[in-house]
């Protein structure tokens, strides 16, 4: 037995920043008061408090997922987890999946089927572009698919598929199951489930929903429960399995002790989204990026995707010849105290639009710090034109709304 003690005289402020830093990366985002007060308690993961809490966590969720289906279910875990459930739960040692990949998470979702035992035939979109629907109908002509995995927005590389309704529909109508990945997308822009003929959408709490980390959301149609209840393959999960998890979220069971502070944190979360409405919503994310988007290339910096296929919710900026981005982000988050993401090996950093991010106070912070880390960086930057930029397009209508 070590006889060395641990050091338990440090306390947890030893190690964290003397001032919260302004979280404008790809996620986690910051949450609200009423979402960090509800994630301090605890309370019986089997009592009749928690059922009425699951119960409107699960009304509230019809609503942002845009759907009638009642089969929503939490997940203990990030967004991957999610993601797993679904993988899991469709795809089996024989399961055709093709997997529209644009970058690292997407690829994520093939790693998985293939996992899982399936037979997974990938479609390598190019890099910054969005999938081709004429490409995902000439494949799935070419097969006899099972199940269809996407991303709506890649969050990665910045892209966005901007035509998933049209894809998920052309796969309903070719007896393919779907599952879309919303973690960076759900309540930032549309995604209609029920419209579009979307099997299973994804989201985590940490990003649109600007909820906590580790506690995520999964729905599954009307149309695609049948294949999970019916499903004779051997479950290799036991977690994830969801005939097992609608025990505690659908018959107010019990399946494994939930995590009640994250519960409690996502319904908060969940019923902001429903009193700002998902018009409102939509409009305030797209009216922060777009402002945002302009103002950095009004400084002199380059988008990383072409409009048609950007991501609004995360949006990549190319690094200028010579800067090093590590270099950018250790200013910005050490003298500026923003903090902002790098890439998965590409020349870029990303700024997240998602829920409590898009808020102007929070962009106007934000692009100052990255314009003068730039410049401490050997970047050219023109910081002044850049805020007026910004300035601009948050008062186009007047004042500023977000």
């Amino acid at each position: 037995m070590t006889s060395i003690l641990p050091p338990v005289d440090l306390p947890l402020d030893s190690i964290l920043p003397d001032e919260p830093l302004l979280l404008m990366g790809a996620g986690p985002v910051p949450v609200s008061q009423k979402v960090a007060m509800a994630n301090s308690v605890v309370i019986n993961h089997l009592g009749d408090t928690m059922n009425q809490v699951i119960e409107r966590v699960r009304v509230m969720s019809q609503y942002v997922f845009q759907t009638e289906s009642k089969h929503i279910i939490g997940v203990a875990g990030p967004g991957s987890a999610a993601m797993e459930m679904a993988i899991t739960n469709l795809v089996w040692p024989g399961r055709k999946v093709l997997s529209v990949q644009n970058g690292f998470f997407s690829g994520r979702l093939a790693e998985m089927a293939q996992r899982n035992g399936g037979d997974v035939t990938l479609y390598d979109v190019p890099l910054g572009e969005g999938a081709s629907p004429e490409k995902v109908e000439a494949l799935l002509k070419s097969n006899d698919f099972d199940v269809l995995t996407i991303v709506q927005g890649e969050t990665s590389c910045t892209v966005w598929n901007d035509q998933l309704a049209q894809i998920t529909q052309m796969a309903h109508e070719y007896g393919v199951l779907t599952i879309v990945d919303a973690v960076c997308t759900l309540s930032t822009m549309p995604l209609e489930m029920d419209n579009w003929k979307v099997d299973v959408v994804i989201t985590g709490g940490q990003k649109g929903l600007a909820s906590i980390p580790g506690v995520s959301l999964i729905a599954f149609s009307e149309h695609v429960w049948p294949v999970i209840i019916e499903r004779t393959a051997p479950m290799p999960h036991w977690c994830l399995d969801v005939r097992l998890a609608r025990q505690f979220w659908e018959e107010k069971g019990y399946h494994y002790t939930a995590p009640v502070s994250g519960i409690l944190a996502l319904h908060e979360a969940l019923r902001q989204v429903c009193l700002e409405t998902l018009e409102k919503r939509f409009a305030r994310h797209k009216m922060c990026s777009l402002a945002l988007q302009s103002a950095v290339e009004a400084m002199g910096l380059e988008l990383f995707v072409q409009s048609k296929s950007r991501l609004n919710s995360v949006v990549g900026i190319n690094l200028p010849q010579g800067v090093d981005g590590k270099q950018v982000l250790k200013t910005m988050s050490d003298l500026y105290k923003v903090e902002i993401s790098g890439s998965f090996g590409l020349p870029i950093v990303r700024i997240g639009q998602m829920g409590e991010q898009s808020r102007a106070h929070n962009l106007f912070r934000t692009l100052h710090a990255l314009g003068m880390s730039m410049k401490y960086s050997g970047a050219s930057i023109d910081l002044p034109s850049g805020m007026a930029a910004l300035e601009r397009a948050l008062n186009v209508t007047g004042n500023v709304t977000a």
